[in-house]
C-alpha cells in the first residue's frame, strides 16, 4: 500500500489548522493542499476523509487552490471523546474558513458535508463563493443503511468499550472485508472496488483511537434530528430546508442517478427550492461520487466554475 497518501497527493503533505471547536476547545485538524488561485474547500461526508476527494484533487488544482479538510473526529484531525451538539461542524467548517482563507471560497461537498455546507452559507454568507452540493440528504427520512441504524441505536458506552479495546486492529482483515461489502451499497460497479481504497477507508478506524466512537456519535446525532423532522420541535435540518430560499450563491447541484441512499429526486426538489442553482444527474454513480465517479464529478464542476487554465 502507499506509504503516506497525504505525502503522495499534496506538495506539503499533510498539515495541522488549530481551531477552537463548536465547545469552544482547541483541536488540531488534517488538511492538504495543491493549486494556486482561488481557494477551494473539499468537504467531505459522514465515515468518509480527505481520501473521499483523491480523484478529484489533481484536477482542480490546475485552476485552484485546492484544500482538502478532515473534520473533527474524521480521518486524521482529533477525536475527542468529549460529546458534540448537533450542528457543531457548521462552527467548525467556519472557523477552518476564516483561518485558511483570506477570500471567499467555492465549496465543493458530498453528502453530510454537503448539508452542512448549506447551513454555513446560511448562517455565514459572506465565507461562500461558488457551492457545489453532491447528493444531500438534506429530505432523508432516515438513515440510509440498516447498518447506521444498528451503530447509531447502540449505547455509546458500549461502542466506546470496544474501541477502547483496540479489538478492531487485530480484526482489521474482516473489518476490511465487510467494508468492502458494504461498499456496494454507494457504488454502481462493484469491480472498481479495490483493496487500496479499502484499505484507505478503513485506515482512521482501524489505527486510531476514538474513530469508531465518534463516528458513532455523529449517527446518533443524525437519527435524532431525522426523527425530530417528524415532531413539532425545533430541529437544524428544518430550519435549513426552511431557509433554503434565502440562499442566492450560485450553486449546481450533482446527482448520482444510482444513488441507492437518496434518490434523485431529492435533488430536483433541492433545485426548485434554491434560487440560483442548476442540477445535474451524473449517469451511472451511485452515492460517493467523488469516490467511484471523479472524472465526471470533476468535469461537472470545472463546467460550473469554468476557470481558464492559468499560464
Amino acid at each position: 500500500m502507499m506509504q503516506d497518501w497525504w505525502q503522495a497527493t499534496f506538495p506539503q503533505g499533510r498539515q495541522t489548522l488549530t481551531i477552537e471547536d463548536a465547545n469552544g476547545i482547541p483541536i488540531r485538524l488534517a488538511y492538504g493542499e495543491k493549486g494556486n488561485g482561488q481557494p477551494l474547500i473539499l468537504v467531505h461526508g459522514i465515515a468518509s476523509w480527505s481520501y473521499g476527494w483523491r480523484g478529484c484533487i489533481d484536477e482542480l488544482a490546475q485552476r485552484f487552490r485546492v484544500i482538502c479538510l478532515d473534520a473533527k473526529g474524521h480521518g486524521f484531525s482529533d477525536k475527542p471523546l468529549y460529546p458534540d451538539r448537533v450542528g457543531h461542524q457548521i462552527i467548525e467548517l467556519q472557523r477552518s474558513i476564516e483561518q485558511l482563507c483570506d477570500e471567499p471560497a467555492i465549496i465543493v461537498a458530498q453528502s453530510l458535508g454537503a448539508l452542512v455546507t448549506l447551513g454555513l452559507a446560511q448562517e455565514f454568507p459572506q465565507l461562500c463563493d461558488r457551492l457545489v452540493l453532491i447528493n444531500v440528504p438534506i429530505f432523508a427520512d432516515r438513515l440510509p443503511s440498516w447498518w447506521m441504524h444498528g451503530l447509531a441505536i447502540l449505547p455509546l458506552t458500549w461502542v466506546k468499550v470496544v474501541d477502547r479495546s483496540r479489538i478492531i486492529k487485530p480484526l482489521s482483515p474482516i473489518v476490511r472485508a465487510l467494508t468492502g461489502f458494504f461498499r456496494r451499497e454507494v457504488v454502481t460497479d462493484p469491480n472498481t472496488i479495490t483493496p487500496e481504497e479499502v484499505y484507505w477507508i478503513t485506515y482512521p478506524y482501524i489505527e486510531m483511537p476514538n474513530a469508531i466512537v465518534k463516528y458513532a456519535e455523529d449517527l446518533q446525532i443524525s437519527l435524532r434530528e431525522i426523527q425530530a423532522i417528524a415532531q413539532p420541535q425545533p430541529n437544524l435540518i428544518r430550519q435549513i430546508r426552511d431557509n433554503l430560499p434565502t440562499l442566492t450563491h450560485p450553486t449546481l447541484i450533482l446527482w448520482g442517478e444510482q444513488d441507492n441512499w437518496f434518490p434523485p429526486q431529492h435533488g430536483e426538489k433541492l433545485h426548485h427550492h434554491l434560487p440560483n442553482a442548476q442540477f445535474k444527474t451524473l449517469p451511472n454513480c451511485g452515492h460517493d461520487a467523488s469516490g467511484s465517479c471523479p472524472q465526471p464529478v470533476t468535469q461537472a464542476i470545472l463546467h460550473f466554475l469554468h476557470p481558464p487554465i492559468p499560464e
